[in-house]
């Protein structure tokens, strides 16, 4: 992951958390390590990702999201150059 992206950090949370739509100025990149999330794009789109899944959003895709029932962890980064 630190070979593909710059400011890679973790994160986790619990069972049904919610992050409300928004975007980001640069394209994101993300690796589910446990547990799962739903995503939804502004489109109406769902992405689900479960832990082993890569997401890669580009820069301004509005989105939200909604952790699974065991939780998840994540790790992300920004791709450069984007």
């Amino acid at each position: 992951m630190r070979g593909e992206a710059q400011d890679v950090y973790g994160w986790s949370n619990g069972p049904a958390d919610r992050y409300a739509e928004h975007e980001h100025p640069y394209t994101k990149l993300l690796y589910c390590t446990r547990g799962s999330i739903d995503f939804t794009l502004a489109d109406g789109r769902q992405i689900s990702l479960q832990a082993g899944d890569r997401l890669v959003l580009p820069p301004h895709t509005r989105h939200s999201a909604v952790v699974g029932p065991a939780g998840c962890a994540c790790v992300e980064g920004k791709l450069p150059g984007a």
